[in-house]
């Protein structure tokens, strides 16, 4: 391990992942490292995007093997960058969906499937154990109604055996998060969830009451949602700031249990997101943005 790099001293309050793994609550997303099929990242960027996220002070990097595109993997990537990992850093990736090579999701890893993806994880990383994993549900939009269960009870079982610190879950519903809290402890929810898409506030607000870490996807949009509207735009006026960095903001305000995890491939992006960590937004702003919230 090298030694830890001081986080910058203006980040946002930390949230401790099962109790035990304090995180600052600003992190980073490893899914666009690669590229995508239609869109090629240098491979000397996307080396540099990763090491500068953890100069910044982004402590939890969210990854999964199945980030990949005909070049690059987002593990190799963040292998090459930051091996071996700062003994502060935690690194969490997903498991569940099966991609072919031309990077479709074409079905889902049935249970006895689930310990070849952690192994194919720790390989790529270059760890005996991750810190985190979670359990990938479906594709985009959250499935509900379809047990989970013995996926995540062989998941579990992986923690048993010392290969896995924490578990997560990705793209669930409560009735899905109650069913795997009945095996074994969550530490983690990673579902989509922004200012402009606030479906799962319910599931928010159960994750802070339960201690459970809430880690939106999608948080700017992820091309799904365009990001913008008035209430935005006022609000990044009165603070001299992005709409990007005040959707961030917002998250971070909207709720104790929040971890954002925006991706990029930029730079230039990367140093705005993270800047985000500045601001505060107050409850006039929150009123504005369509939920109020509180700082922590």
């Amino acid at each position: 391990m090298t030694s830890p790099s001081a986080p910058s001293p203006s980040l946002p309050g930390t949230f401790a992942l099962g109790g035990e793994i304090a995180v600052p609550r600003l992190g980073f997303g490893a899914m666009q490292l690669p590229g995508r099929w239609t869109r090629v990242v240098e491979r000397d960027t996307a080396v540099a995007v990763a090491r500068r996220a953890v100069e910044l002070g982004a402590r939890f990097i969210d990854t999964a093997a199945f980030y990949f595109s005909p070049r690059a993997r987002a593990n190799d990537i963040l292998r090459e960058a930051l091996h071996p990992y700062p003994a502060d850093v935690t690194i969490a990736t997903k498991v569940g969906p099966l991609r072919d090579a031309d990077g479709e999701m074409y079905a889902e890893a049935a249970p006895g499937q689930i310990r070849g993806l952690v192994e194919e994880n720790l390989r790529q990383l270059g760890l005996d154990a991750l810190d985190m994993v979670h359990l990938r549900v479906g594709r985009l939009g959250a499935v509900g109604g379809v047990s989970i269960g013995e996926r995540f009870e062989a998941l579990a079982a992986l923690r048993e055996e010392g290969l896995i610190r924490q578990l997560g879950l990705s793209n669930v519903s409560a009735e899905q998060l109650a069913e795997a809290r009945a095996v074994a402890p969550v530490a983690a929810v990673q579902n989509r969830f922004g200012v402009l898409d606030q479906g799962d506030a319910a599931l928010v607000d159960l994750c802070a009451e339960a201690g459970i870490a809430y880690l939106p996807f999608f948080a700017l949009g992820g091309g799904h949602t365009a990001l913008e509207g008035e209430g935005l735009r006022t609000v990044a006026r009165r603070h001299g700031a992005t709409e990007h960095q005040i959707a961030l903001a917002w998250g971070l305000a909207r709720s104790p249990s929040v971890v954002q995890i925006p991706g990029t491939a930029s730079l230039a992006h990367l140093e705005e997101n993270m800047a985000a960590a500045r601001l505060v937004l107050d409850e006039d702003d929150m009123e504005l943005l369509g939920r109020r919230g509180s700082q922590t």
